[in-house]
């Protein structure tokens, strides 16, 4: 089976997500996407919360599975057989980082191959980091976020 693995911290899963998603889905045979865990990491929306929202944003797409998954990227891929990663590039910077990191994967994770899709401009400038801050501010971040995920629009208040 021709299995791709979409990491990231999702918090919150955007539209770009979902768009990168859509986009790759014919290439593959199952997408998992995955929540990568880090206890040293502080988020803003806890990991149940995140599952939630990606099993109801891909709950009609029958190729896509939700999981979570600790330590390395490379060595979950290894643990489902999964033999390509997908990333997204939204720029020349997002380049340079996936870059170093997808070399670093091909050799922890034995060959592991990564397969870059170059966002669409409609979505080049959306990050989660960015969102978190709008959802921070008090913003309203749902033209960023896809329908089902109703993050407040004032966090903490």
């Amino acid at each position: 089976m021709n299995t791709a693995v979409f990491p990231g911290s999702f918090d919150p899963i955007t539209t770009g997500h979902v768009d990168l998603v859509h986009r790759a889905a014919p290439l593959f045979d199952k997408i998992v996407v995955a929540v990568g865990v880090n206890s040293q990491k502080k988020h803003l929306f806890p990991l149940e919360q995140r599952l939630t929202w990606l099993r109801e944003v891909f709950a009609d797409e029958p190729k896509v599975e939700i999981a979570s998954f600790e330590g390395l990227t490379a060595h979950f891929c290894q643990k489902i057989e999964a033999r390509y990663l997908l990333r997204g590039l939204r720029n020349a910077s997002d380049f340079d980082y996936e870059k170093t990191i997808s070399q670093l994967n091909g050799i922890v994770g034995e060959g592991l191959e990564t397969m870059f899709l170059i966002s669409q401009p409609a979505f080049s400038h959306i990050s989660s980091t960015i969102v978190r801050e709008i959802i921070k501010g008090g913003g309203d971040a749902s033209p960023f976020l896809p329908p089902g995920v109703d993050a407040p629009h004032s966090f903490g208040s």
